[in-house]
């Protein structure tokens, strides 16, 4: 079977290519019978390209997405739907939120030899508008604060944690809420919200946590629908709504477990943010894909034989 390695040399602002090559190395060594490939993306969608162009050998084959949550959404997009594919995580980047859905068995996915003797489960995907989510898609302010992060973050003296607050305060100033229609199953809102996200995991945007049971293999999407909030009530309800606490407040914040279609419809371009990777457009229709990839589960996990 042939192992492919996709490196992402910019995730995590250093490029860890040599790492990974001697991390590879280690791992196979008396592994001769296994075929190893370290690909080193070149641009935007490039390990999207390259997965694609391997599956129609139609040979089974496993890729490990050697950088963030970025350059796995990126793998998730070219194994979508491909049988003969399957994907898993192999963090080297900052950002590693569909991860953390695993609590402490996260860190299986750091180890290698866990990973080559691991098993494969198919899981659910979120189809935004053609493209693929594992984990989670949101649109609002929260998905303009985060697909925002990478312009601030390049200005000299701001970085990680300052871009995200600089991000945060720019778009706060421009406005929280916007016009949106929004429906799903026999919901339909019309108005100001200030955030519509749908989760086939738990965590996004470096630590919010808003549904603490998903699992993105149980058929169901948890989506949640924040009305418009003045500047006072969102930092109180954003703090519960990342800590998995947006029950507790159904005055302001809709809560639905679907298998349907979500869609949302802006006055004007907006942005939504899957991954944490941006699409920007006046509609965006989701749906959950059951089954929809591959997930290569590191061995001693047990996340998944746990009762959906």
């Amino acid at each position: 079977m042939k192992h492919l390695f996709v490196v992402n040399p910019t995730a995590g602002g250093r490029d860890k290519t040599e790492e990974v090559r001697a991390k590879v190395r280690a791992a196979f060594a008396g592994r001769d019978d296994e075929e190893v490939e370290i690909y080193v993306t070149q641009g935007p969608m490039d390990a999207t390209r390259k997965i694609e162009e391997e599956a129609k050998r139609g040979e089974h084959f496993r890729v490990y997405a050697c950088g963030g949550d970025g350059t796995f959404n990126e793998c998730v997009c070219g194994a979508a739907l491909k049988s003969n594919v399957a994907v898993c995580p192999f963090p080297t980047g900052t950002g590693n939120d569909f991860c953390r859905m695993f609590g402490q068995e996260k860190e299986l996915f750091r180890d290698l030899e866990a990973l080559l003797d691991g098993s494969e489960v198919p899981i659910d995907l979120l189809d935004c508008n053609g493209r693929y989510s594992a984990n989670i898609c949101s649109v609002g302010v929260d998905a303009r604060i985060g697909t925002d992060v990478h312009k601030y973050s390049k200005i000299p003296l701001i970085g990680g944690a300052t871009g995200y607050v600089v991000s945060a305060a720019v778009n706060m100033f421009k406005g929280i809420a916007t016009q949106m229609a929004v429906s799903c199953d026999d919901v339909d809102l019309r108005g100001k919200h200030t955030l519509v996200c749908a989760c086939n995991g738990r965590f996004y945007g470096g630590g919010f946590n808003p549904s603490l049971n998903a699992r993105p293999d149980d058929g169901i999407m948890d989506v949640y629908i924040v009305k418009k909030v003045s500047l006072i009530q969102f930092a109180t309800l954003i703090g519960k709504y990342a800590k998995g606490q947006a029950d507790e407040m159904p005055q302001f914040i809709k809560h639905i477990r679907s298998s349907q279609e979500l869609t949302i419809r802006c006055e004007k371009e907006d942005v939504a943010q899957l991954d944490g990777e941006a699409l920007r457009a006046r509609e965006f229709h989701i749906r959950l894909v059951p089954k929809a990839m591959n997930l290569i589960v590191p061995r001693g996990m047990n996340f998944f034989q746990q009762e959906a």
